[in-house]
C-alpha cells in the first residue's frame, strides 16, 4: 500500500512538506502500529542501557522531539531526537531537502533547524516513551568555532538528565565549519566541558563518512581517553562519486548511494575501537540485507533514515520479522 499508493502520494510534494505530512500522521495516530514488540530475542544491553530491539531512527527525522511517544509503533527500539542547538534557530533558507528518487538517496542541507534545547527540554520531560531516547547535540549556527565547548556545554546542562545517551554532532556539512571540530583538540574540549557537567550519562560522538583512517584513529584516541560510551557512523556525505545522476545540490547525501562508504569506515572503527566501546552503524540501510551487513562488521546498534523514508511506516517492523539473531 505504501510503496504503490501512499508514497507516490507523499512524493508528489516537496520533501520537506512530505516530512510534515509524515510527522503529523504519526502524531495524530493515523500512521503506526501496536506497542507489541515483535522479537524479543533482539533485545541488547548497550551501554548500560536496554533497547527491545537494536534499531533506532536516526537523529534529523524527530528533531524537537514532538513525535517521542509514537515512534516505539513504529517498531523502533530507540530513537535519537535533535540535533538541538543551545539557541533556536530557522535553519538554512528553503529548498533545503532534496530527493535523488531514482537511487534512493536524499540530499539535505538543513542547516540544524530547531526549537533549541530548552524547548526540547519541556519536551523530555513531559515524555511517556518507553523506548531508549538519545539526545543528539550540535552547535549553534551563531557561536563561533572557538565557543563550541561552551555552546555544547549550555546545551547539555539543560537535558543531561532527560536523555539515555547523548550525542556530540560534529559530522554535519550543513553548519559552516563543524566539521573542523572532529580534530584532537577540538574533541577533547567538547567532551572535557560535557564531562565536567556530568559524566554520568552515557556520551557518544558522530562522525562523517569522509574522514580520512588517520583522522578516525584520532577519533577513536580521543573517545577513548574520555571513556566515551561509543561512536555513530556515520552522517550524511559531501561526497557525490557514487551517483551516477548529478542532482548539482550542496548537502549530505544519504541513502542507497551512502551504503557503502558508510560500511567501510562501520568495519574501520570496529577494528581499532576497544571492544567495550558500542558502535551504532548508520548509513544506507534500505533492506534487510543492509542492516545485517552492518551487524556483521561489527555494529551494536543501527540507525535508520533515509531507509525508513523510501520503505515507509513498516520498513522497521520488515526488517525486525526477517532479521536473524544477533549474538552477544
Amino acid at each position: 500500500m505504501y510503496e504503490h499508493i501512499l508514497r507516490p502520494l507523499l512524493f508528489s510534494f516537496d520533501p520537506e512538506t512530505a516530512h510534515h505530512l509524515a510527522m503529523s500522521g504519526i502524531t495524530s495516530g493515523m500512521i503506526g502500529g501496536t506497542r507489541d514488540n515483535l522479537r524479543t530475542d533482539l533485545r541488547k544491553t548497550v551501554f548500560g542501557v536496554d533497547f527491545p530491539n537494536p534499531i533506532g531512527l536516526a537523529a534529523g527525522f524527530d528533531k524537537d522531539g514532538v513525535a517521542i511517544d509514537f515512534w516505539e509503533r513504529l517498531g523502533f527500539g530507540f530513537i535519537e531526537v535533535g540535533t538541538v542547538t543551545f539557541h533556536p534557530q530557522p535553519g538554512n533558507p528553503k529548498p533545503r531537502l532534496f530527493r535523488v528518487q531514482e537511487e534512493m538517496g536524499l540530499i539535505n542541507r538543513m542547516g540544524f533547524n530547531n526549537h533549541g534545547a530548552e524547548a526540547l527540554a519541556r519536551k523530555l520531560a513531559a515524555s511517556q516513551a518507553t523506548i531508549p531516547v538519545g539526545v543528539n547535540l550540535g552547535k549553534s549556527k551563531i557561536t563561533p568555532l572557538e565557543e563550541a565547548a561552551e555552546d555544547y556545554g549550555n546545551s547539555y546542562r539543560l537535558l543531561h538528565e532527560l536523555g539515555d545517551y547523548f550525542v556530540v554532532n560534529v559530522s554535519s556539512p550543513n553548519t559552516p565549519g563543524l566539521r573542523d571540530l572532529q580534530d584532537k583538540d577540538s574533541l577533547k574540549a567538547i567532551f572535557s566541558t560535557l564531562r565536567e557537567i556530568d559524566d554520568k550519562p552515557p556520551l557518544l560522538v558522530k562522525i562523517a563518512p569522509d574522514l580520512s583512517e588517520s583522522a578516525l584513529d584520532d577519533v577513536v584516541s580521543v573517545a577513548s581517553e574520555y571513556q566515551l560510551a561509543g561512536i555513530i557512523a556515520t552522517n550524511t556525505t559531501i561526497d557525490r562519486s557514487m551517483l551516477a545522476s548529478d542532482p548539482n545540490e550542496t548537502g549530505g547525501l544519504s541513502g542507497a548511494p551512502l551504503t557503502g562508504k558508510s560500511n567501510v569506515v562501520v568495519a574501520h572503527l570496529r577494528s581499532v575501537m576497544p571492544e567495550s566501546m558500542a558502535l551504532i552503524g548508520v548509513g544506507g540501510i534500505m533492506a534487510t540485507a543492509d542492516a545485517v551487513r552492518k551487524f556483521e562488521l561489527g555494529a551494536d546498534l543501527i540507525q535508520v533514515y533515509t531507509g525508513f523514508v523510501y520503505g515507509g511506516p513498516n520498513f522497521v517492523r520488515q526488517i525486525l520479522s526477517e532479521l536473524p539473531p544477533l549474538e552477544g
